[in-house]
Parts: structure tokens; sequence; C-alpha cells
């Protein structure tokens, strides 16, 4: 869920949040989704994908909500975001900007961050180490 509400009690997330695997709403008026932050992994072919949550205005959510389960959404031209996900072991993360491809239908959105010289962009332009994804692997199941 987007970091903003990880604390909300039981109570709140029942009062103030509509929240599935691919959408949030909070409070009717802060709009997120879920997609995917792809890095492509150094010499290799594959790419390591973060699933993170990204803030959007009113007017993009309800324009990518209306076209959800419509393959013509691919046609959408690409919506600015906040990037409202904390990952572990980077520099604050909150608040990155970032641009939104809706792709199919039954694909997350690839979520793309601004160039800057923050580590995560730098990884997202530049790509990261298979060493990096291990480090990271273990930081996040050790905080499980």
């Amino acid at each position: 869920m987007p970091t903003y509400i990880e604390d909300f009690s039981k109570k709140d997330m029942k009062r103030r949040v509509f929240l599935t695997e691919g959408i949030c709403v909070l409070d009717e008026e802060h709009f997120f989704v879920n997609g995917c932050l792809e890095l492509q992994i150094i010499g290799e072919d594959d790419v390591f994908t973060w699933n993170v949550w990204v803030s959007l205005s009113a007017d993009n959510f309800f324009r990518m909500f209306d076209a959800w389960e419509d393959p013509a959404r691919v046609g959408l031209e690409p919506m600015f975001g906040w990037f409202s996900t904390d990952l572990p072991d980077y520099p604050d993360t909150i608040n990155l900007k970032t641009n939104v491809h809706i792709r199919e239908v039954v694909m997350r959105p690839f979520i793309e961050l601004e160039p800057t010289d923050h580590p995560l962009a730098v990884e997202q332009w530049e790509g990261i180490t298979r060493e990096w994804i291990e480090e990271l692997a273990r930081i996040v199941e050790s905080d499980v």
C-alpha cells in the first residue's frame, strides 16, 4: 500500500481508504495506482521489478480508471505522478517525479522516474547490478 497509509489503524483503513491490488483512494481526494518500476540488470537480459505506488491527480486517475478494462488504454498518454513508496536502503524515494505509462489490460502500469541523480533513478536509466539486487533481498527479508 502507499507509504502514507501503512501505519493507519484498521478503523482508519476501513473509514478512509479504498484499496485493491491496483488502485488506492484515500479520503476520496488522494489517488494512487500500483505499477512496476523496472530496472535493467546489468549484463543480463532480465529486469528487476519493484511493485510501487504512485499518486495521480484526480483527473488522471479517473482517466486511467475509466479505461481500466479497455484494450485501447495503451493509447493513453503518460501521466505525471509522485512516487509514493518508501523503498528500503535508498535515500528518500517519496515524491520522486514519475511518468505513469498505461500498458495492456493484464499488465500493471510502467513507472518511469524522472532522470535525476537519485540512486533509484540512476539505476532505472543505467541498470542495477545482480549483487545489489541480492543485497536488497537480504535487507527486505530481514525487515519481515
